[in-house]
């Protein structure tokens, strides 16, 4: 009766945490009608505009002056999002580690760790970058080329080693816990996927005014 009982509450939980990310855009929409219409337009540059739409949506109620404001919180997402992925990643290898039975598997999920920590430091260093290219002003020259240059570097390697993670783990038959590291790795690389796209759309007035410069 216990294991009945549980087994409801899990079906529950898992149930109210899918309706949680359903209804977030619907009620975001519903207050903040214009910032969702700007959040939905540039999401649908990106790669997984769904994912976009949904983890953006929490900051309708913030103030998003453009591009900008867009691309630092879709970094923040997929930082936080890594460092999560990051947290789970080091359980599984520490248990697996304890129990001691399939070292090929602990080997795997090690390396997957050493990635994500990776993309960890990279999402990092890509939002102190934009940080520091957002203190510079308008003003166009090689410098701010360089901190651009930056930030989509450290970006395009974080999605990377996330993917790599996804990848690492060959053949179709994986236990339950190799699957679930599968997809939050690829759910990083989703949301670092659309955040550079988010970055690219800010960073693309820069690169056309610096073109013109160099026409002129």
């Amino acid at each position: 009766m216990a294991h009945f009982n549980l087994t409801l509450l899990v079906i529950f939980l898992s149930f109210f945490s899918i309706l949680a990310t359903l209804v977030e855009p619907s009620m975001a929409r519903h207050n903040h009608p214009k910032t969702m219409n700007y959040i939905e337009s540039s999401c649908s540059d990106t790669l997984y505009p769904k994912l976009c739409i949904r983890c953006l949506a929490r900051y309708a109620k913030s103030t998003i002056n453009g591009p900008q404001n867009l691309a630092q919180y879709a970094l923040s997402v997929s930082l936080s999002r890594a460092l999560h992925t990051k947290g789970y990643l080091l359980k599984v290898s520490k248990e697996l580690n304890d129990i001691k039975r399939n070292k090929r598997e602990y080997l795997t999920v090690q390396d997957c760790v050493n990635q994500i920590i990776d993309s960890v430091d990279q999402l990092s260093q890509a939002i102190k970058e934009l940080r520091r290219l957002n203190q510079r002003g308008s003003t166009i020259n090689d410098d701010m080329l360089w901190h651009i240059s930056n930030v989509e570097t450290w970006e395009s390697t974080a999605i990377t080693d996330a993917s790599s993670c996804v990848y690492s783990f060959p053949g179709l038959r994986m236990s339950k816990r190799v699957a679930t590291i599968k997809v939050k790795a690829k759910n990083v690389a989703q949301l670092t996927s659309n955040a550079l796209a988010l970055f690219h759309r800010y960073a693309s007035r820069y690169h056309q005014a610096a073109a013109r410069k160099t026409r002129s």
